[in-house]
């Protein structure tokens, strides 16, 4: 119960300064979960519907650093960089993600992988230095609907390979 208390407290602090967006995937969660551990995964389907993107580092561990550009469709090149914070498999991923490594306006996000039957929902929870960078992301960026369509992309990829796998 006290648990649940201090939990509640913690996304009521946050809650003007964050996006969750939510999705059950048909694929086992130990699949969705690789497909944030693998490069030749993430270049897949990483970023809203038309963007790419170009990996030039990737070390997935605690500590380790994706540095990307994703390309938008309109041509518009934009600098990424993630630093994972935590990683347990196959449950959660934590990272801060900004333009740069010492950007003033990272944001933290955690994913969370959830069994749903032979389903996975998985969570994005990021939360923004401040409010008024959450609400530039919304607005500027379009964040949640290209939080939606990023996961989109990941339930598309991950349930080909499911298909491809039942064919094989």
């Amino acid at each position: 119960m006290a648990a649940a208390g201090r939990d509640t407290t913690a996304q009521s602090a946050t809650a003007d300064r964050e996006i969750v967006i939510s999705r059950a995937i048909s694929a086992p969660r130990e699949l969705v979960f690789e497909a944030f551990t693998e490069v030749r995964h993430l270049s897949r389907w990483w970023g809203p519907e038309g963007f790419t993107t170009t990996t030039r580092a990737f070390e997935f561990r605690v500590g380790g650093v994706w540095d990307f550009v994703m390309h938008g469709p309109d041509g518009t090149d934009y600098q990424e960089w993630i630093s994972w914070t935590e990683i347990a498999p196959p449950e959660r991923i934590a990272m801060l993600h900004g333009e740069t490594r010492d950007a003033p306006n990272a944001f933290e996000s955690v994913l969370t992988f959830e069994p749903d039957g032979a389903a996975t929902r998985i969570e994005m929870r990021t939360v923004f230095p401040t409010k008024a960078l959450r609400d530039e992301a919304i607005e500027k960026y379009h964040a949640i609907e290209g939080g939606r369509q990023t996961l989109s992309n990941l339930a598309a990829y991950v349930t080909e390979i499911v298909r491809k796998g039942a064919e094989g």
